[in-house]
Order: C-alpha cells, then sequence, then structure tokens
C-alpha cells in the first residue's frame, strides 16, 4: 500500500480544515466536516494493523499526516493525531467485536485519565466512572472507557480494560474551558450504571498481541513521536503567519517594513533553522527505532532514552520558535483573532503533555549515564514482543 497518498490527503483537506478553525475555537469542539474528512479519507486508522481495518503507515508517514493537518489548525492536528493513536494502539483489541470498526466511517474516542469501574452482573459489566480529556468525544461512535473490573466487590485481577461503549450511552460533560488548543473539544465523559455486554470488554492501551509492526513498538515511545507532530505543524504555521505580518506591516514611526529590520530577519532564522534541525533529529531517532523493530528486534532502553530525549526537546523548541516570532511580531501578534495569537497559544499546549514533558529529558540522561530509568514513559514497554511479520513485505507495501 502506498502510504504517501495519506500525506496528500492531509495536506488536500487543510483549506476545509482552516474554514472551520474560527468554529473549532468558538465551539469548543471539532467541527463535524472536518471529522467525517478525515474518516472519509482514511487518515484516522493510518497507525492501525491491516488486519483490523487500518492502513498500517509507518510511523514517519503518521507524523507526517500529523503534521499537515495541525499546520492548517492545531486544534484539528491533535484531534487527527488522538484519534490514530486511539484505533492505532486499540483496534487489535476488537478481535471479540470485530463489527464495532468494520465501518470505515467509524470513529472511536477514548480516554485513560481515569479508571473507572465495572462490576459484573448478570449481562456483562456495569460501568461507572468520569473520565476526562476524551478529545473528539463529540464526532465519536463509541467511547473506549479504562476501567477495572470487580466481582462481588472484589478486584477481578490488577489489569486495566477498556469497556466500549456506543455513543448514545454516554454524557458529555463540558468541561473544557481552556485557552489553548479549545477546538479539540477534550471535555469529559461521563458514564452511569451503563451495562456493557462481555465481548465489548477488550484489552487495554498496550495489551494486544498482534503481528503488526506498530504494535511492537514501546507504548511509551509511540505515544511520544505523534505529540511532536502537532507541535511541528503548529510551528510552521507560526513561521508562515510571521513572514506574512514581516513582509506587509508598515510599524508605526517608521518608514520600512518590518521585514527590513536586522532584529527580525534574525528572530526568522533563528526560529527556522531551530525548528528544522529538531524535526530532522526526530525523523532521524524514529526511523532507527522502526527499523529496530522491522528487524524484530526489541527496542533498546537506550535507544527508547534518545527519542524521549529528542521529542521532549522538539516541542519544546517549537514552542520557543513560536515564541521568537510572536516577538518580533509585536503587537500584532496579540490581537484576537490573528493567527499567531491563537498558534501561540496552542502550542504551549502540547508543550504541557505528559507524554513531551520537559522532565523526561532528565529520565533520559539518566539513561544514558548507565542508570535505571525512574519515569513511566520510559519504564513503559509493549506488553508483548511477538514474531514480526517478514520484513520483506512490510518493506514493499511501506
Amino acid at each position: 500500500m502506498n502510504t504517501e497518498r495519506f500525506v496528500e490527503r492531509a495536506e488536500a483537506l487543510a483549506p476545509l480544515i482552516a474554514a472551520h478553525a474560527d468554529e473549532a475555537e468558538r465551539e469548543r469542539r471539532l467541527p463535524a466536516p472536518i471529522a467525517e474528512a478525515f474518516a472519509r479519507e482514511g487518515l484516522y486508522r493510518v497507525g492501525g494493523p491491516r488486519e483490523f481495518h487500518g492502513a498500517e503507515a509507518d510511523p514517519m508517514t503518521q507524523i507526517r499526516v500529523i503534521e499537515a493537518v495541525s499546520r492548517a489548525d492545531g486544534s484539528a492536528g491533535w484531534n487527527l493525531m488522538i484519534g490514530i493513536e486511539t484505533f492505532g494502539i486499540i483496534s487489535a483489541g476488537f478481535h471479540k467485536c470485530p463489527d464495532l470498526i468494520a465501518d470505515p466511517m467509524t470513529v472511536m474516542a477514548s480516554s485513560t485519565a481515569a479508571v473507572g469501574r465495572a462490576e459484573r452482573v448478570a449481562d456483562g459489566w456495569r460501568v461507572n466512572g468520569q473520565w476526562q480529556f476524551a478529545s473528539g468525544v463529540h464526532n465519536a461512535q463509541i467511547f473506549g472507557a479504562t476501567v477495572r473490573l470487580y466481582d462481588n466487590g472484589a478486584e477481578v485481577d490488577r489489569l486495566n480494560r477498556y469497556a466500549v461503549v456506543p455513543s448514545e450511552e454516554i454524557e458529555i460533560v463540558d468541561t473544557w474551558h481552556v485557552a489553548g488548543l479549545r477546538g479539540s473539544g477534550s471535555h469529559d465523559v461521563r458514564l452511569t450504571d451503563v451495562v456493557v455486554p462481555e465481548e465489548h470488554i477488550i484489552s487495554a492501551m498496550g495489551g494486544t498481541r498482534s503481528e503488526s509492526p506498530l504494535l511492537r513498538i514501546p507504548l511509551g515511545t509511540r505515544l511520544a513521536y505523534n505529540k511532536v507532530a502537532v507541535a511541528l505543524g503548529i510551528a510552521r504555521a507560526g513561521i508562515d503567519a510571521f513572514v506574512d505580518v514581516a513582509t506587509e506591516k508598515h510599524p508605526r514611526f517608521s518608514d520600512r517594513k518590518v521585514r527590513e529590520r536586522p532584529f527580525v530577519q534574525r528572530a526568522l532564522a533563528n526560529a527556522e533553522v531551530r525548528l528544522r534541525a529538531v524535526r530532522a533529529s526526530v525523523f532521524e531517532i524514529v526511523e532507527t527505532v522502526w527499523s529496530t523493530v522491522l528487524r524484530g528486534d526489541e527496542v533498546p532502553v537506550r535507544e527508547r532514552a534518545l527519542l524521549q530525549i529528542v521529542c521532549s526537546d522538539a516541542v519544546r523548541t517549537a514552542a520557543l520558535a513560536v515564541d521568537t516570532v510572536v516577538e518580533a511580531a509585536g503587537t500584532t501578534a496579540n490581537r484576537l483573532g490573528h493567527p499567531l495569537e491563537r498558534i501561540a497559544r496552542d502550542v504551549r499546549v502540547v508543550r504541557q503533555h505528559f507524554t513531551v514533558a520537559p522532565h523526561h529529558i532528565e529520565d533520559g540522561g539518566r539513561v544514558l549515564l548507565g542508570l535505571e530509568p525512574d519515569g513511566l514513559m520510559l519504564r513503559m514497554v509493549t506488553a508483548a514482543m511477538p514474531r514480526p511479520a517478514p520484513p520483506a513485505d512490510v518493506r514493499r507495501d511501506a
């Protein structure tokens, strides 16, 4: 399968995404036409195993798809990124209920931000709980709620699972009152005494077995690199918007355009080189990890540490690149409705996400010094490393 076409499809959606960006910001959710376009073009499923209705695109393609959409609008990019991660990591668990994802227009939302309670009842499991940060839930047909199973009040085991619930049985709680990535619609979801049949209780994130090489990537690694894609796209949009300002703006008390100022020229050069450098670093380390996985080898902890360091630094640097051009743009960047004002808010949120937070850089440094990692991201690995599919098949289709 030629996965390059998914990047082209993502780029082609830019006008539609941009046309709905103000609506997303105002309504605090992704507009339905965007979600439908993502589903129709197969973008939500680019990172899923082929045997479970996915395109099984390599990690570099996934990054480029998310980056292209994030360049058009950060909230749309975040929504797509979460959708790609959700389907890619969870879909293999649908072997017990494949009909739930058979329709390519079916969109899934989920949340791991809380663990609900599922009590055994005669016809399945009664689920209760409230889950935060359910990005894209307004456009989803099914929701995966992280739960722990109980039988007669006692834990069945110490494993988390997903209870898969149709959208008509969930309550969306209006909690997403934020500044950055406002259009991602990352509201809470509440379930109250919803009975879920046994076959709709599936393995949680990182707990499924598959021959897909994508599911042999360590879970922490996979959760990091796609977040970076959002930041890279937003930062590129920031540089684009700044060039427009510098080219067109005549500052007060000056007869020259902004672009003629040495300070502005230096700011743009610094932002450009920083963004390009970290982007290249991300692709280099992700390609290294992918090659390791395709060989059928386990990704060594040092390689995972380097990827985590690069990803956390790349998000931080993307935000710094935006800060640099925002400073050089002057008061224009502070005006509501100007692209730079929203871009500056959006990129900061990516930097704050747990999977690419700056403190992981220190933990990566521990590993490079021969110490065991302390943090969850570098201790988080896939639950199983099954034998790979033949590498030649993977390379031919990629």
